[in-house]
């Protein structure tokens, strides 16, 4: 097989491969960072310490992160089939995809926000924060640099398990190393996929840790204490001036 004929295949395969990573990852972020963070509210001292919910939730994820992948989406193909009406092609695989994801990136999330100072959190909690007020102006932002490295994480593995949605019909870079580069004995077409992927991971990894470097050294875990402005009554004292009587 020529250049020639190679070129469209593998610019679609591209294409393909960078639209189910891309979308997977967003739904991974979507739902795997609130879970994350519910893990960690709901555990035992957490904010809201809740047993029953954190040990359930916990459970969930374990169970869908213990399924290997090509299991996972032969399991969900009804599901799949559901919700995109067919169970091949790159919408299809976005499905399996971002269900293998979600709790990946739950963990690497309970992670990061177990790592924040536990300081900050009763600092603002002593100012009247409410819990929603520590996950906004703590948890995150204090854990945000882990929380990029674990997208990181999560998009190169993303980009393994769309290799391997290639084998069942989803399209991208594996559907073309497994059609021409194993099937036709293409060895150059498979060699080139190859080298595609390895650039594309150490492209993403690289831009991943150079953006991580960049919030620590502009704050990260080290940063100030948030600033809560609070209200707090004055005193009659106070209000009357220094030496003078209400």
């Amino acid at each position: 097989m020529t250049w020639t004929e190679m070129q469209p295949l593998l610019s679609q395969a591209c294409w393909d491969t960078l639209y189910m990573v891309g979308w997977s990852t967003l739904i991974a972020i979507a739902g795997g960072l609130p879970l994350g963070v519910l893990l960690v509210l709901t555990d035992r001292g957490g904010l809201l310490q809740n047993v029953v919910v954190n040990k359930t939730a916990g459970q969930i994820v374990n169970v869908a992160r213990s399924l290997p992948f090509i299991i996972l989406m032969v399991a969900l193909m009804g599901f799949t089939r559901t919700i995109t009406g067919t169970t091949i092609g790159r919408e299809a695989a976005i499905v399996p995809l971002a269900v293998g994801a979600v709790p990946f990136f739950a963990r690497l999330v309970e992670t990061a926000v177990r790592e924040v100072d536990g300081g900050l959190v009763e600092a603002v909690q002593a100012m009247g924060g409410t819990t929603w007020t520590v996950v906004r102006k703590v948890l995150v932002p204090e854990a945000l640099p882990s929380l990029i490295s674990s997208a990181t994480t999560t998009v190169v593995a993303l980009i393994g398990y769309s290799a391997m949605a290639g084998t069942v019909g989803a399209g991208g870079l594996g559907d073309i190393a497994i059609r021409y580069g194993y099937q036709r004995f293409e060895t150059g077409m498979m060699w080139i996929t190859v080298a595609i992927l390895a650039v594309v991971i150490s492209v993403i990894q690289f831009a991943g840790d150079r953006a991580a470097r960049g919030l620590h050294r502009r704050g990260g875990h080290t940063g100030a204490a948030p600033r809560l402005r609070l209200r707090l009554p004055r005193s009659r004292e106070t209000a009357a001036g220094p030496g003078e009587t209400a």
